[in-house]
């Protein structure tokens, strides 16, 4: 399996999901099949008055994650991750990193077809 993307309120796989993509906290990118991690911090993205979504995007890109999932992604943010190849799963709140990614796994979670915020925060 290829390594996946969780928008992060926390650096852990107990922390919970962040719902926001674009402002997220971070992102934990996983290799679901061994469970190893790392944590990429989006303080970056965070202060940033626009663009925070291509700037969380390109982190999620250049970690190698080849699926993302999170709560909200605007339009642009979604584009431009749909052009990079990587599969959005959106609509994921109220669990954990780890309860995502085992939703992942067991392929109880659908794929996105469509940006499901307009930006902006939502």
């Amino acid at each position: 399996m290829e390594k996946i993307a969780i928008t992060s309120e926390g650096p852990t796989l107990d922390d919970a999901v962040d719902p926001r993509f674009g402002r997220t906290a971070g992102f934990v990118v996983i290799d679901p099949e061994t469970m190893t991690f790392e944590y990429k911090n989006n303080g970056a993205a965070q202060t940033m008055p626009k663009g925070a979504g291509i700037q969380a995007a390109e982190t999620v890109v250049a970690a190698g994650a080849r699926a993302l999932l999170t709560g909200y992604v605007g339009p642009k943010a979604f584009q431009a991750l749909s052009a990079a190849g990587v599969t959005i799963i959106q609509n994921i709140e109220n669990m954990t990193v780890r309860e995502a990614v085992d939703q992942y796994k067991s392929g109880q979670i659908d794929v996105a077809t469509a940006p499901n915020s307009r930006g902006h925060g939502r």
